[in-house]
């Protein structure tokens, strides 16, 4: 299994007991969708390994405490303490209406309301306070943050998604 046919679930933060448990904090707003799951993929070494879960329980909100298959000692646990974990990105559950996973709009068209077609989506800038579509128009890059008052459709079956942007911005990029 490969890193980008993946989705990032959480990263194993802490030892439980000295049988190996350990917790996962998970980075979801939804953890009950992830009780009772059968594996994950744990990364070691920039491979993800695949990893049974024996026994696991939610507490406190995001935090998942597991019991793997053969991490049986504090060793164990320790040995694979700071890993992150992923899942298989055909687990995502579905997204309808206008929300969206940053990796599923990704070549999706913009269509401005005002504007006209922007440009294609080349990837998610979440790196600063607002996430920001990543739009190239003809070599040049256009940002359009992701606030929901902007994005007015997704289409999938059509790849498109049509925001409306404050007059002038998509214009500061092209001048």
């Amino acid at each position: 299994m490969q890193k980008e046919d993946c989705f990032y679930l959480g990263k194993i933060v802490k030892k439980h007991s000295f049988k190996g448990e350990v917790v996962i904090k998970l980075d979801t707003d939804e953890p009950d969708l992830y009780e009772n799951l059968e594996s994950v993929f744990v990364d070691l070494g920039n491979n993800l390994i695949p990893f049974f879960i024996e026994k696991s329980s939610l507490s406190k909100g995001t935090m998942f405490r597991v019991k793997f298959e053969d991490v049986d000692t504090e060793a164990d646990a320790e040995a694979i303490l700071r890993s992150e974990v992923y899942l298989p990105l055909d687990m995502l559950p579905k997204l309808s209406g206008d929300k969206f996973y940053y990796h599923e709009v990704i070549g999706f068209k913009v269509v401005d309301t005002s504007f006209g077609e922007v440009g294609n989506i080349v990837s998610i800038n979440d790196s600063s306070a607002q996430p920001l579509f990543e739009i190239d128009r003809d070599g040049k890059e256009i940002f359009i943050p992701m606030i929901d008052d902007f994005i007015k459709k997704v289409d999938r079956d059509a790849k498109t998604i049509e925001v409306k942007t404050p007059e002038g911005l998509i214009d500061l990029y092209l001048e």
